[in-house]
């Protein structure tokens, strides 16, 4: 996964994670688990995403190589970084809509389970209740 991403999921779960916290009265939350990488690899809402990427790269890429040999090297050139910006930002644009989809289905599933705090399973040595397969079956 992008690393920007996981710096703003870190960073989402630490600010929501310090917000239910501070609304415990019991001061005992229910703490989720998250396989974020489980999550991108079995997710056929990511997996659509990807597939998505995958398509505008395939056009991008096959409309340089139709038009490479009417074209002088220069302009292919130009052609090659213009379509390289583009698929960068389509890229761009998936990444933040896998990142809002995510963000959106750990927060249904946190709420529907009572769950105070949600974090990374990398980052858990032991304890909590593991909620991807919920927020799989949220992001479908």
């Amino acid at each position: 996964m992008n690393k920007q991403i996981r710096i703003a999921l870190v960073l989402v779960l630490v600010f929501v994670a310090g917000l239910a916290l501070a609304g415990c009265n019991s001061g005992q939350a229910a703490i989720g688990v998250l396989d974020v990488n489980k999550v991108m690899s079995d997710s056929p809402k990511i997996k659509q995403f990807q597939d998505q990427l995958n398509v505008k790269g395939k056009e991008l890429s096959d409309q340089l190589e139709k038009d490479k040999a009417s074209i002088s090297a220069e302009e292919f050139q130009k052609r090659q970084e213009t379509a390289y910006g583009e698929f960068l930002k389509t890229k761009q644009d998936l990444e933040t809509q896998i990142d809002t989809n995510i963000k959106q289905a750990i927060e249904q599933v946190s709420q529907e389970k009572k769950m105070g705090v949600v974090l990374y399973k990398n980052s858990v040595a032991t304890g909590g209740t593991d909620i991807t397969d919920a927020v799989i079956q949220k992001m479908q």
